[in-house]
């Protein structure tokens, strides 16, 4: 493929010169250009691309894509070395160009999204493994970890960019891939990360109050998330699967429905795909499913009324991706908690102690409801203890939020740090504590968050259940001046032992 082949695929508004050179690779990152690679050079949140073109022709570009606007005729006057094509958005270029450098691997998978603010990482690992359980061979793309036809690496971002995306898609379909399982973020679908992906299936988990320090307004925020179903931006998907019980639901089935999408609702007690009757249990929930595709009691083992709606929603996903209802119905028991999404630790102590990814004020609502109804198990006496801590440069506005849900539904709650970034982490607890003391709550602040681990699992009882916030999956602190190691799972573990438990385990 030469310069000409590739600008062939990219929506332009201008451009100069051409070329005949073999393009070797995308780039939108300056400092891994190679000689005959495109340089696409694009405006972000706190860098503009185009600030590094020079860099990237000395790195050997053999072309440059730019969104630079008003300053694409001085680029093109004084860079006569090397075609460049002007371009109104940049990520949407990138993702057109990258689709075409690295094959159309959007044209050999079936795409499914999910987003929504809670359950996107458990809807998707479970609409995955259904999947797989059915014979399908899949690129899963997600918080925790990416998954390549069978193979887990990191994940950097939830939704990566465009570039990165569509050559984990290509390696993918290499291998035999024909399903793309993937988190849809809002701030992806802002950006046009996920441009020119059909997406046949497409999720909503729920909205609740998240990353107003990027959207502004939970209307802006809602507006995102509407992208993947409503056609004005991203094709509208063929199935839309979305959450009975939330606010929304109505406006975005209306929106979905209007753009071509054919509904299918889920819910306890609700919705197309629903939980007519079910009961928790000590290892997961009976569920008595109901369904226009059938009807089956179904095992899980996944902990509590969350987690029933995260099955029910990558069921109806799976099933509108082809999956067979009995196979889905022998599938489900099979299915694993997902790694961070209420995860025991266990080293003999007479109490549970339980690390999940929980990080707004609804999710932790959720995670203590789960966890009271652990205890209303564990006999008299027995209670939540929650350790919870607020991101630095993220929404302020929840922190306060984050403190009340804590108190109301905890017995003891310690407030720590989650990542402070840049921000004084003891700034960020006092805009916590607001919260707590409005909930009457007993509680303590401690910012150091291995210090309030140690805490919450010295005041542990028999039969309480210490929630230990935030993090979930995360293996790091992110703080002012650098990053450090940190991981919940294992500071719990090692505290418990560290305690006297797990001797001779």
């Amino acid at each position: 493929m030469n310069w000409n082949d590739l600008v062939a695929e990219i929506a332009a508004v201008g451009s100069s010169g051409s070329s005949s050179e073999n393009i070797t690779g995308i780039e939108y990152d300056s400092r891994k250009v190679r000689r005959g690679a495109v340089f696409v050079a694009m405006k972000g949140g706190t860098t503009d691309g185009n600030r590094f073109v020079d860099k990237a022709i000395a790195a050997g570009a053999a072309g440059v894509v730019s969104d630079s606007g008003a300053t694409f005729d001085h680029m093109v006057v004084y860079r006569p070395e090397v075609p460049v094509l002007e371009v109104e958005h940049g990520r949407r270029a990138l993702a057109q160009a990258s689709a075409a450098f690295f094959g159309h691997p959007e044209r050999k998978l079936a795409a499914t999204g999910i987003t929504g603010t809670n359950g996107k990482t458990t809807t998707a690992f479970l609409t995955e493994a259904l999947l797989e359980q059915a014979g399908r061979t899949t690129v899963l793309i997600g918080t925790i970890e990416y998954h390549v036809a069978g193979e887990t690496r990191p994940s950097i971002h939830t939704t990566p960019e465009p570039r990165d995306l569509f050559e984990l898609m290509a390696e993918g379909a290499a291998r035999g891939a024909t399903e793309l399982v993937t988190e849809a973020s809002s701030h992806a679908l802002d950006q046009r990360r996920v441009a020119e992906i059909g997406f046949d299936v497409a999720v909503f988990t729920n909205l609740t109050r998240d990353h107003l320090d990027y959207h502004g307004t939970m209307e802006n925020y809602f507006a995102a998330k509407r992208l993947l179903f409503d056609g004005t931006v991203y094709a509208a998907p063929r199935v839309a699967v979305i959450n009975a019980h939330d606010g929304h639901a109505e406006a975005l089935a209306t929106a979905a429905r209007q753009a071509g999408a054919a509904i299918r609702t889920y819910g306890i007690g609700e919705g197309d795909w629903r939980a007519a009757h079910h009961t928790l249990t000590a290892g997961g929930a009976t569920i008595e499913l109901e369904s226009p595709a059938g009807a089956a009691t179904i095992e899980s083992h996944l902990a509590g009324e969350v987690n029933i709606l995260n099955l029910l929603a990558a069921l109806a996903a799976a099933h509108a991706r082809g999956v067979a209802f009995a196979d889905l119905v022998e599938a489900a028991p099979r299915l694993k908690p997902v790694p961070g999404r209420f995860q025991p630790v266990k080293a003999g102590q007479p109490f549970a102690v339980i690390v999940d990814y929980a990080h707004t004020d609804d999710a932790l609502r959720n995670l203590i409801a789960l966890a009271r109804q652990m205890v209303s198990r564990g006999g008299a006496g027995a209670r939540v203890i929650t350790v919870f801590g607020c991101g630095g440069e993220r929404d302020r506005t929840k922190r306060p939020k984050m403190g009340q849900a804590a108190g109301e539904g905890s017995d003891f709650a310690v407030a720590t740090s989650d990542n402070p970034r840049s921000e004084d982490p003891l700034a960020i607890l006092a805009e916590v504590e607001p919260g707590l003391k409005a909930a009457g709550a007993r509680y303590t602040v401690e910012p150091d968050r291995a210090a309030a681990i140690r805490v919450a699992l010295e005041e542990a009882r028999p039969g309480d259940v210490v929630l230990v916030a935030g993090k979930g999956h995360e293996k790091e602190q992110i703080l002012a001046d650098r990053t450090i190691p940190f991981d919940d799972a294992e500071v719990a573990l090692s505290t418990l032992t560290q305690l006297g438990y797990g001797k001779g385990q």
